[in-house]
């Protein structure tokens, strides 16, 4: 989508400040689509400023998008917060060897949370959750038949790489034929979670036990040769350098070159409290808008950006509209707890339609409702409309 003379007040904006010849040059290759290097990706970091950045990623999410900002109507069931893993950052997961101390869902259990949003104009369930031994590759097969054999018009979103990794091992099947069986169940999509910072050293440090990065990334790319659509994550702001952030996109966005199945890129800020790593400091907010843009500028070929709410909190993740990013995730309903337990601004995490449009609007951007793949359900541009009613009629 181009808006017309918008590359031109980009031109002449960088040329009236004082940024020197290497970030003119990158707002060069942007006004020209050309993709910029890792060089120029940690020029941004290390020594643009925040206006700056926050230009240049929002020149290409008016260019993509418009005014545009993408929501949808979603649950979340987690079946376990029991896990076999021992990530440092996790202030979510109980060790199975301590797993009275978490919850474990019954498939008739998850069904009732299912049932209780019949009649409810939601279109995606996404389910993810600890890695639980008793909970394999067939269980979760036979929930997601229950799911669909109920209510077949609902998107199911499911299962972290790190979750399908331990499945398919326990099943003895390779990644293809994990995804494969999977999708036969029902299984459309899959969520972004897991992958953390793809760097081998730092991965040891702080999830040295679960599936490495050629795993996760291995997963991704055998779920968009089965036709499924992914999304991808990366956690930063704990003891990953700038070089580290840049390897992880750089790595994404080469399998992106190669599939085209990444719906939307999501940078996860770390959250310190309740978890092994509760001595480092959190990203400042600052750090964290930065990394939204040039998440932007340098993932030129993932559709979407998405600040997940829960994570970052309501009014920055509104602010984060104004770094490059168009996607807010979902309405949630309160069926999340792992950014939560981890200390985010959010501890109910749950906000109605009407809060999330009036959130978009209140950042002078247009509300968009999608369903998981991005088709479009309701536009709430026409602000002539004097209630929120008269909107969703």
């Amino acid at each position: 989508m181009i808006i017309p003379g918008k590359e031109e007040a980009l031109i002449e904006m960088i040329a009236t400040l004082n940024v020197g010849e290497a970030f003119k040059k990158i707002a060069e290759k942007i006004v020209a689509h050309k993709r910029i290097t890792d060089e120029e990706a940690l020029l941004l970091f290390e020594k643009a400023s925040l206006g700056l950045t926050a230009s240049l990623a929002n020149f290409i999410r008016e260019e993509k998008h418009g005014d545009k900002v993408y929501f949808n109507r979603n649950f979340h069931i987690e079946p376990t917060n029991v896990c076999v893993f021992t990530c440092k950052f996790c202030s979510y997961s109980r060790l199975y060897a301590h797993r009275d101390e978490g919850w474990q869902l019954s498939i008739p259990q998850m069904m009732d949370i299912v049932k209780s949003y019949d009649g409810k104009p939601v279109t995606e369930v996404h389910i993810v959750g600890g890695v639980h031994p008793k909970m394999d590759l067939n269980y979760f097969c036979d929930f997601i038949s229950q799911i669909k054999q109920h209510r077949p018009d609902l998107h199911i979103k499911g299962f972290t790489a790190v979750e399908l990794d331990y499945m398919f091992r326990k099943a003895k099947l390779t990644a293809k034929e994990g995804i494969n069986k999977l999708k036969e169940a029902g299984l459309q999509s899959m969520p972004g979670g897991g992958a953390e910072i793809f760097d081998t050293e730092i991965r040891k440090q702080i999830s040295a036990d679960k599936v490495d990065a050629e795993g996760w990334l291995k997963i991704h790319e055998e779920a968009h040769l089965a036709g499924m659509h992914t999304n991808a994550t990366m956690l930063y702001g704990h003891i990953e350098n700038y070089s580290h952030r840049i390897d992880h996109m750089s790595r994404l966005r080469n399998l992106q070159d190669k599939t085209h199945g990444f719906n939307t890129f999501i940078p996860l800020k770390f959250r310190n409290q309740n978890n092994d790593m509760s001595h480092v400091h959190e990203s400042s907010i600052v750090e964290d808008m930065k990394m939204y843009a040039v998440a932007r500028i340098y993932m030129d070929n993932f559709p979407h950006l998405k600040a997940y709410w829960p994570m970052l909190g309501r009014q920055n993740a509104q602010l984060s509209l104004s770094f490059g990013v168009d996607d807010m995730d979902g309405t949630i309903d309160d069926s999340t707890k792992i950014y939560s337990m981890a200390g985010s601004e959010e501890q109910t995490p749950t906000m109605s339609t009407e809060q999330l449009v009036t959130l978009i609007s209140q950042a002078k951007r247009v509300a968009v409702e999608r369903d998981t793949l991005y088709n479009v359900v309701k536009s709430y541009a026409a602000k002539e409309e004097t209630t929120f009613d008269a909107a969703l009629n």
